[in-house]
């Protein structure tokens, strides 16, 4: 049998071994005829692509008995050479004596345009190396896709139909990322029973047993490393398994039969992603999880709407009311047009309001197969509060709690979906409480089965979601989610996810409270994979006193900050009305600062001490800044080189005042205006655990020019 092989020598950014092709293989044969089954295939050497400045490299190297790949930065080590393949049930893996037989190149170069984001107009730029694997002896074809970007990596395999049926189940994916085994690395327990809701830890990387990603982590030599992954669709998620000293190998979230991934025909898998930088801010503004996903595929998608939203979910998370029926419930009409009284008045464009429909007695978060999502409690009236809400220009969020209980959900989410759509709700928060490993498929024979958030089933299933709701333009904020992987790119009404720990853990998980430092190691973790629910505005931070185990662990100033630091279309100001109407200076910020930006810039940051954005409001000229830190005190010196050139800026600055400290004064804060320029640096002194807010907006001068 004769197969081609296409030698792809032809890009500045694609080299091999062309030297050498001559003397072993003069024709363009890489598989040769030869008797029976027995095919001997020739390979064509080691390849490699780069970044398009030419700084990073990708090779894939067929020289030993397993197919490797690496990647360099500036020529230097980041990523060992590690291993490729994947292994299955039906038919021998591709795990070795794996060839490299064809090569095919191109770049790509063109702009896109975000309809909402941290930035709006993005960049898709990058080199492409397609690599086509034989197998000694069978000829069977496995190709792996590198896509190489200045701001890091990302590739894929590209697998062929291997049965007579199509179908294939996957044991194994042996992907590993080889990294200096001495590195410091931040990350948190993947398969625990609590999901992505942990502290993250800071430890050496050899101290890491299995990790979720994104998983980041820096060299001894100073380089910071992301790993993490995109376009996950109809495939398990990755956890990163330590097996041996710097070796974080692929762990793909099994079935409940074991089964890593179930597949039907030929298929791709999601991006295997590592960004890299030189300075920790390199990390934060990366773009290349979004480049990695395909484009837009539900049209004018002009009806997913950010804006900032309030609710009552942390009165029930304090104990002031509850999910529940009865007579603290929280759900109930008049409440609901309370909260919509006060959103009309200070202007978000959102109420939440959970517990609203039947389920919610007794242990809902064991028994989720009780909840009916279209039928209301008796003392909420479904039809009277958004009708009233649109009165208000204000639209009723919509809330379904599936407790795990997913089969459940999805015989009735279309009917749920109708009825929103139908009273006008636009956006629905998604929840799926349950100890991770606890969601409940009911098979097609009837039996209950045990899945996990980030298996291939909640895969299916978090898009099915999307893509019904689409339908009915509304937008979905996924509570207990699969992590995000850029698919907000491809369904824009995907519009937030929550998968880490929120705020809730300080109104009561004593002494599982999340530290000062917790909000500056999630943007290069969390928030390296997309924007967070993470209900940042609490002003009341201490409700039973400094001393007490349950409390806010910051400042208010740095609860400010956050709503710049922590990237979400949609933000949620958390905490009750009335504690707003105590602190009116500090709530100007919240009801001004926006959650759709025309481009975002980290100007500042170190993982897990202190973090600062700058954000440019979209379609506009006003600026904002927020600066967070850990337990130590800090002052930054910023500059304001993002600014427009020659025009003077009137800063309203919401800051740390001297005394201020989480633990003993976090009230302290002092709210001061002053010129500046982009020419200019400002000085921010951070109280331990505080933060500071800045809305620029050029002055009245420049603007009457």
């Amino acid at each position: 049998m004769s197969r081609m092989v296409v030698l792809a020598c032809l890009g500045l950014f694609v080299q091999s071994a062309c030297s050498s092709l001559p003397a072993r293989n003069p024709s363009p044969e890489a598989v040769r005829d030869v008797p029976a089954s027995i095919v001997e295939v020739v390979s064509i050497g080691a390849q490699t692509v780069s970044s398009p400045d030419g700084t990073l490299a990708v090779m894939i190297d067929d020289s030993t008995e397993h197919a490797l790949w690496s990647v360099t930065i500036d020529g230097s080590p980041v990523v060992q050479p590690g291993r490729l393949g994947l292994r299955f049930v039906e038919v021998p893996g591709f795990d070795r004596d794996l060839e490299i037989v064809a090569a095919e190149t191109q770049s790509v170069n063109v702009p896109w345009e975000q309809p909402w984001g941290e930035q709006r107009m993005m960049q898709e730029h990058y080199n492409e190396l397609l690599v086509t694997l034989a197998e000694q002896g069978t000829g069977r074809r496995l190709k792996v896709r590198f896509r190489a970007f200045d701001d890091g990596i990302g590739f894929r395999y590209e697998v062929p139909v291997l049965t007579p049926d199509g179908r294939i189940s996957i044991t194994d994916e042996l992907t590993e990322f080889k990294v200096d085994e001495n590195s410091r690395s931040w990350w948190i327990w993947a398969g625990n029973f609590n999901r992505y809701e942990y502290v993250y830890q800071s430890t050496p990387l050899q101290k890491v047993d299995r990790a979720h990603t994104p998983f980041t982590l820096q060299t001894p030599q100073g380089t910071y490393v992301t790993i993490h992954e995109a376009a996950l669709v109809d495939y398990p998620a990755t956890w990163l398994d330590q097996q041996r000293a710097g070796v974080l190998k692929t762990s793909l979230v099994p079935w409940s039969d074991g089964v890593r991934a179930k597949k039907e025909g030929a298929f791709s898998t999601p991006w295997r992603t590592v960004q890299i930088g030189r300075k920790a801010t390199d990390l934060l503004n990366s773009d290349l999880i979004l480049n990695l996903n395909e484009p837009n595929k539900l049209g004018d998608v002009s009806w997913v709407e950010p804006g900032r939203y309030v609710g009552i979910w942390w009165c029930m998370h304090l104990g002031k009311c509850t999910w529940g029926s009865g007579e603290t419930h929280g759900a109930t009409t008049v409440r609901a047009k309370e909260y919509i009284d006060f959103a009309a008045e200070n202007g978000f464009s959102g109420v939440l309001i959970e517990g609203w429909n039947i389920g919610w007695d007794g242990d809902w978060y064991t028994n989720g197969e009780v909840f009916d999502f279209t039928k209301p409690y008796p003392d909420f009236d479904l039809e009277e509060i958004t009708a009233y809400a649109l009165e208000k220009g204000v639209r009723l969020i919509g809330h379904h709690e599936t407790s795990g209980a997913v089969t459940n959900y999805e015989k009735q989410m279309g009917a749920a979906f109708d009825l929103f759509e139908r009273v006008g709700v636009r956006q629905v928060k998604t929840g799926y409480v349950a100890d991770a490993g606890g969601i409940q498929r009911i098979d097609e024979t009837g039996i209950r089965r045990f899945e996990w958030h980030d298996g291939q089933f909640m895969s299916r299933h978090h898009l099915h979601v999307v893509e019904e709701a689409a339908k009915r333009k509304i937008s979905i904020n996924s509570h207990e989610p699969i992590k995000d992987t850029g698919l907000r790119r491809t369904y824009p009404n995907w519009i937030s996810r929550e998968g880490a720990r929120g705020m809730e853990y300080n109104a009561w998980g004593f002494p599982d409270i999340s530290p000062p430092e917790h909000e500056t190691v999630l943007p290069w973790t969390r928030m390296m994979a997309g924007p967070m629910d993470f209900t940042p505005g609490i002003f009341d931070l201490a409700w039973d006193g400094l001393e007490a185990d349950n409390r806010v662990r910051t400042t208010l100033t740095k609860q400010l900050a956050l709503y710049v630091t922590i990237y979400s279309p949609i933000q949620m100001a958390a905490d009750l009305p009335e504690n707003y109407l105590k602190y009116p200076g500090a709530f100007e910020f919240i009801k001004r600062v926006p959650t759709d930006w025309e481009q975002s810039i980290a100007i500042a940051g170190e993982v897990g001490d202190y973090v600062a954005y700058a954000r440019q409001e979209r379609l506009g000229r006003d600026w904002y800044v927020g600066a967070v830190t850990d337990e130590e005190a800090r002052t930054l010196d910023v500059a304001l080189d993002f600014l427009e050139p020659g025009v003077t800026y009137t800063a309203k600055i919401w800051r740390d005042g001297d005394g201020a400290d989480w633990e003993t004064a976090p009230y302290d804060m002092v709210i001061e205006t002053r010129d500046l320029t982009s020419a200019d640096r400002l000085t921010l002194r951070l109280a331990p655990g505080g933060g500071a807010a800045l809305w620029l907006t050029p002055a009245a001068a420049t603007l009457s020019e």
